[in-house]
């Protein structure tokens, strides 16, 4: 079955090694074949975009996913996880559920999967921001 996709005027796409850019009017593609990486622009990290660690273990499962040789990126990946699980403990369901995807070899959900760890590292430091705030004011008010 064919995947479709529309893209928005000059708006880029990956499609296994291939980044496709759409000229200035909308595009409908549809796209056949089996196990190809395809990565909308909108979900693609890069290296200065990944600007946290739960960015940086996405963009590690984005590499793995666009690879012929996924585990090339198995060492970087489980160093950053290491290093996630020892400053974020409540972040290990996330991670877990990411290793089983790409365990099964399953790396388009795992990527997936490796967004909901981000939202979760967002609300972690939405939440340390809003205490370091309340902090300051209390901090404010008693000097």
């Amino acid at each position: 079955m064919a995947l479709k996709v529309e893209l928005k005027p000059n708006e880029r796409i990956i499609v296994g090694n291939c980044v496709i850019t759409n000229t200035d009017q909308r595009a409908r593609l549809l796209i056949d074949g089996d196990r190809i990486p395809i990565l909308r622009e909108k979900d693609i990290l890069t290296p200065k975009t990944a600007d946290t660690p739960a960015k940086l273990i996405y963009l590690a499962v984005q590499l793995m996913y666009l690879s012929p040789d996924p585990m090339a990126h198995h060492p970087t990946y489980f160093s950053l996880v290491r290093d996630i699980i020892t400053a974020t403990p409540s972040a290990w369901p996330f991670i877990e559920s990411v290793n089983n995807f790409i365990l099964n070899g399953d790396l388009y959900h795992a990527l997936k999967e490796s967004k909901k760890l981000i939202a979760h590292e967002e609300k972690l430091l939405e939440s340390a921001r809003s205490q370091q705030n309340a902090n300051q004011d209390d901090t404010r008010k008693s000097a």
